[in-house]
């Protein structure tokens, strides 16, 4: 395995040309009752962060790579390898990774669990979008930054995934989108945090959450509320939600962690708990923000999770399934959800305030963690945007706090209202590539809500 590296001018290539010219070759060159697996990923992308409100670092990486899977009977191997969009080279390094896997199979054991899709099929999805050119978006954030203390990290451009079977499947996944969070600093070291997603900018967007922000910096330079453990009142905004259903859906919706009784949700699934009657959970793929295809060849649909606060499935991987006697649904390896749905309520974002009236606005959440599995309970910190909030009015910022609750709780009968207008929230994962999916969640305001230290 290879890790991916900086393409000079790979922007231009034709990905999905270039995808289909590996994938045919890689068909054409199999024997016997051979069989390939072939999955891609690349990206053209711009990433700036900026201190200050000026840049300090800024840079385009295009890149991509290549993953070959060859099966004979029960065996396979696996070899990931860089592309650089040049076809000579590429095919080369892709006939001489086949011949190695070819000879490590011949000695390679029988996978009892191995499963993959064996029908033809045929999906694409294009989304070119709208994103800022560099040098605009220097410019504008120039602007609307300016007398502000702004730290910030962009990342935006093209994504891509692509799979091919030789039994005759083709998929191919291409979007345009962008991902910008910032923080605008008080002299007394806290901040605001927020973020801009989606598939396409705006500058009177982008503008107007700078200055929501800022509307609410003179409230980080009053002396902090101090307040003791206990349970409060409190109002999480999208992304402290998306804090902890991320951490929640580790394994929670697994099919094999639910087989192994090893689901932070086992309770839920059991029947044993409920959550709020409210509560529904989907992992969307109508969002479009993650492929509609797995590298098992298998096709993705919408999975419903929770209905009416009860569990109704699970995601499932074709390893999954074959270990356990179930049936696939195009889950990924990890059997988590990568295009989590909430649905929203009845509580509108300008009465936030209002229908909280004493307690906790939550901006923020990090570092979450579980402190009791098996009940689904979870730990980490109140981060940026965490204020007291007076009779509707915010009145103090509040220092970071340590929290400690149970999802089925918050979730269950603790809930009081839902968000009118769930957030969209990609993924803002870099680790080696930009990642696609995310979560599509309202805020949620909760009778209680347990701080600990």
């Amino acid at each position: 395995m290879s890790d991916a590296i900086l393409l000079q001018g790979a922007a231009s290539i034709d990905w999905n040309r270039h995808f289909l010219l590996l994938a045919n070759a890689v068909d054409a060159s199999l024997r016997g009752a051979e069989v390939a697996l072939t999955s891609f990923s690349a990206e053209a992308s711009d990433f700036i962060r900026f201190n200050a409100g000026k840049v300090r670092q800024i840079g385009h990486v295009s890149q991509g790579k290549l993953t070959l899977r060859l099966i004979d009977g029960a065996r396979q191997a696996y070899s990931t390898l860089t592309v650089c969009g040049e076809a000579e080279l590429d095919l080369h390094d892709v006939t001489s990774a086949l011949a190695t896997l070819r000879d490590g199979l011949r000695d390679s054991p029988d996978d009892p669990h191995l499963l993959f899709e064996t029908s033809q099929w045929e999906r694409s999805t294009r989304r070119a979008g709208k994103v800022p050119q560099p040098q605009a978006l220097v410019r504008t954030v120039a602007e609307c930054a300016k007398g502000l203390d702004f730290v910030g990290f962009y990342a935006g451009g093209t994504i891509v995934r692509g799979f091919a079977s030789s039994r005759g499947s083709r998929g191919w996944y291409e979007v345009s989108n962008f991902n910008f969070s910032w923080s605008l600093y008080d002299p007394s070291g806290r901040a605001i945090k927020t973020s801009y997603a989606g598939d396409h900018w705006s500058d009177a967007t982008f503008a107007r959450k700078v200055e929501q922000a800022a509307a609410r910096l003179p409230v980080l330079g009053l002396t902090p509320r101090a307040l003791s453990p206990g349970r409060y009142r409190s109002y999480l905004a999208p992304a402290a939600l998306e804090e902890l259903l991320g951490v929640m859906g580790w394994s929670g919706f697994s099919a094999r962690a639910q087989a192994t009784s090893r689901s932070e949700l086992f309770k839920l699934h059991t029947g044993e708990v409920a959550l709020d009657s409210r509560v529904t959970l989907t992992e969307d793929l109508s969002l479009g923000i993650t492929p509609g295809f797995n590298d098992d060849g298998y096709l993705r649909a919408s999975v419903p999770l929770i209905q009416g606060g009860r569990s109704v499935e699970r995601l499932t991987n074709a390893r999954s399934a074959r270990e356990y006697g179930l049936e696939p649904n195009g889950a990924l390896e990890n059997e988590a959800p990568v295009a989590l749905s909430m649905e929203g309520g009845e509580l509108a974002e300008d009465d936030v305030l209002a229908q909280l009236d004493t307690g906790l606005y939550i901006g923020n959440l990090w570092y979450v963690n579980f402190s009791d599995r098996m009940n689904c309970r979870l730990t980490g910190m109140t981060r940026f945007a965490t204020f007291w909030v007076e009779h509707g009015q915010i009145v103090a910022p509040i220092e970071a706090m340590r929290f400690d609750d149970s999802m089925y709780r918050l979730l269950g009968d603790q809930l009081e209202q839902l968000g009118a207008q769930p957030e969209l929230l990609l993924s803002d994962s870099t680790w080696g590539e930009r990642g696609t999916g995310g979560m599509h969640l309202p805020g949620i305001l909760a009778r209680s809500f347990e701080l600990t230290l």
